[in-house]
C-alpha cells in the first residue's frame, strides 16, 4: 500500500505488534476539519438503504449540519425504503431524498451502499452516472471482487472519478448507535478502515478520511479494497458470524445430551458465555486474558479444548478464504439474489437453543453486569472459541492482511460490536441486522462449522491430549502483542443495544 498523505488530517504511525501502520484519530474534535477534507464537495450523495446506509446518511448530515454540504439519499422509485428515509428526516420536497441515479450524477462525492448483489446488476448505470471528476465511495470492497472475478477490474479504475472505500468494523445499526450515544463524548464510535484505490487530483483521500471521521470512527486505519472484501466476506462466514453460530449450536446440544446438563445452564455455557464474560474480557485484555484468568486446572482443560478445536476450524476457515480469493463466494451471492425474490429467507433461530435463550434472557436480572459473570466461563468453551478466533488469524496473516485488519476482522468486531446484539436479542437479531452478504454466508456456512464442531471437536476433546507445541504458540503469538496495541484505540463508549 502507497503511504497515505493528507494536507487536512494528522495521520500517524502506530506499532501494531512489531509492525507500523498508518492511523487516523478521529473524533469529534476533528469535525472542525469536515469541510476542508470535503473541500470542493457541495453534495453527498447516500445510495442506498440497506444496513449501512441508515448510519450513514444520518450520520453524515449530522455531523456537517450548519455547513454548505448537502446530504441527499437517493433510492429506486417506488422503494419501501422511501417512507423510512422521509422517517429519518429526508425529504424530496427539501431536496435531500431523491432518485438514486438522478443524485448520483449531482453528487460530488456518491456513496453506493446498495446491496451487494444489487451493485453487481447495475454496475454498468452507476458508473456511468457518475460525473466526471467526483468521488465514488463503497463501504465495502464486493464489487472489485466481483470485478476482479469477471476480467473487469479496469471498468472500475480507469475512469475519470476516483474510488475510494469507507468500511466501519460493524453493521450499520451499531455505526448508528454508537454516534447517538457518543454525540456529548469525545471519541465515541465504531471504528473503520480506508481504501484509497485512485486519488485523481488529491482530494479523495482528505475526502475519504472526512467521510470516516463524520459517521463517527474515533480510529481510521488503512488497507486496499481486494484485502477488505477478501477478510470481510471471509470474516462474516467465520468467527464473526458463521463460526460462532455453527458453534454455539453444536455446543449447545453436546451439553445438553453428553453434560446432561439442563437446558438453562447449557444455553449459559454455550451462548452467554461467548456473548457475555467472554467478550468482555477479550475486548479489554485480549485472547490471552481469557487464558490468563484460568487457574491450573481449569488451563489443562482449555488446552485440550483449543487443541481440538485450531486444526478442524483451520481446515474449514482456509475452504472459506479460498472460496472467497477465487470469487465463488462473491458468484454464490449474486446467483443467490433471484432465489431471494422467489423464496425469501430462512429462519435463523427456529431451534430449541434460541427458544431457551428467550427464556433465560426474560429472567435475567437487568442490573447485572456482565463483567460480574466472569467467574463462570467455560474452559470448554473459551478453549473452543479462541481456537477458532486463533486459527482464523493465523489464516489471515499467511494470507498478507495487515495487523490491524487481523485484529478487527476477528476480535474487535466480534466482541465489541457484533455479540453484543446476539447477547441482547438472539442470534437473528444479530446476523439480520448485517448485509445481504453476511447473513446468506451465515445461513451457508454456520452449519458447517455446527457439523465440525460436533462431530470432531467435541470428539477429538473427550480423546485426545493436549498438543503443547500448540499452546506454546498460542502462548507466544504475536496477535497477542497486536491485540493489546489495538487495545488502547477501543472507542471511549461501549455499545448499549438493550
Amino acid at each position: 500500500m502507497e503511504r497515505l498523505k493528507s494536507g487536512v488530517f494528522g495521520i500517524e504511525d502506530f506499532e501494531i505488534g512489531g509492525t507500523v501502520e498508518q492511523v487516523i484519530v478521529g473524533g469529534r474534535d476533528k469535525f472542525h476539519l469536515l469541510q476542508d477534507g470535503f473541500r470542493d464537495i457541495k453534495q453527498i450523495g447516500v445510495i442506498g438503504w440497506g444496513s449501512q446506509g441508515p448510519a450513514h446518511a444520518q450520520n453524515l448530515r449530522d455531523s456537517l449540519a450548519g455547513t454548505d454540504i448537502k446530504v441527499v439519499v437517493g433510492l429506486r422509485p417506488g422503494s419501501t425504503s422511501i417512507a423510512k428515509a422521509e422517517k429519518a428526516g429526508f425529504s424530496q420536497q427539501d431536496g435531500t431524498l431523491g432518485e438514486m441515479y438522478d443524485v448520483i450524477s449531482k453528487s460530488d462525492l456518491a456513496i453506493i451502499l446498495i446491496s451487494d448483489a444489487a451493485q453487481v446488476e447495475n454496475f454498468d448505470k452507476i458508473i456511468g452516472a457518475v460525473k466526471p471528476g467526483a468521488i465514488l465511495g463503497f463501504s465495502h470492497g464486493f464489487i472489485l471482487g466481483h470485478l476482479d472475478s469477471i476480467g473487469r477490474r479496469d471498468d472500475l479504475l480507469f475512469n475519470d472519478f476516483s474510488v475510494v472505500a469507507v468500511c466501519p468494523k460493524g453493521m450499520g445499526p451499531s455505526v448508528r448507535r454508537l454516534y447517538e450515544q457518543g454525540k456529548e463524548v469525545n471519541g465515541a464510535g465504531i471504528n473503520c478502515s480506508i481504501a484509497i484505490e485512485k486519488d485523481l487530483d488529491g482530494r479523495a483521500t482528505d475526502a475519504a478520511i472526512a467521510w470516516a471521521i463524520a459517521i463517527g470512527a474515533p480510529y481510521i486505519f488503512q488497507t486496499t479494497l481486494e484485502n477488505e472484501y477478501r477478510s470481510d466476506i471471509f470474516g462474516e462466514r467465520s468467527v464473526l458470524l458463521g463460526g460462532v453460530h455453527g458453534m454455539v449450536e453444536a455446543l449447545f446440544r453436546s451439553y445438553v445430551m453428553d453434560a446432561k446438563m439442563g437446558v438453562d445452564e447449557a444455553f449459559l455455557m454455550a451462548v452467554e458465555n461467548v456473548t457475555g464474560p467472554l467478550s468482555s474480557l477479550i475486548s479489554k485484555k485480549g485472547i490471552i486474558g481469557v487464558y490468563n484468568q484460568f487457574n491450573e486446572s481449569e488451563r489443562r482443560v482449555f488446552d485440550r479444548a483449543y487443541s481440538s478445536a485450531y486444526l478442524p476450524y483451520y481446515t474449514l476457515l482456509q475452504e472459506i478464504y479460498d472460496e472467497v480469493a477465487s470469487g465463488n463466494e462473491i458468484r454464490s451471492v449474486v446467483m443467490a439474489g433471484k432465489r431471494l425474490e422467489k423464496f425469501g429467507w430462512t429462519t435463523i433461530d427456529g431451534t430449541i437453543l434460541w427458544q431457551v435463550g428467550a427464556k433465560v434472557r426474560a429472567k435475567r436480572n437487568p442490573d447485572l453486569d456482565i463483567e460480574s459473570l466472569g467467574n463462570i466461563i467455560s474452559p470448554v468453551t473459551a478453549g473452543i472459541y479462541c481456537g477458532m478466533m486463533m486459527a482464523q488469524i493465523d489464516i489471515l496473516l499467511e494470507n498478507g492482511h495487515c495487523l490491524s485488519e487481523v485484529c478487527n476482522e476477528t476480535v474487535i468486531e466480534a466482541v465489541d460490536s457484533l455479540n453484543p446484539y446476539m447477547h441482547a436479542r438472539g442470534v437473528a437479531d444479530m446476523v439480520d441486522n448485517c448485509s445481504i452478504t453476511a447473513r446468506l454466508g451465515t445461513r451457508k456456512w454456520g452449519p458447517r462449522f455446527d457439523h465440525v464442531t460436533m462431530q470432531t471437536v467435541m470428539v477429538q476433546m473427550e480423546t485426545s491430549p493436549a498438543d503443547q507445541d500448540l499452546m506454546e504458540g498460542f502462548r507466544t503469538h504475536r496477535i497477542h502483542e497486536a491485540l493489546a496495541s489495538c487495545a488502547t484505540m477501543r472507542p471511549s463508549v461501549d455499545i448499549s443495544v438493550n
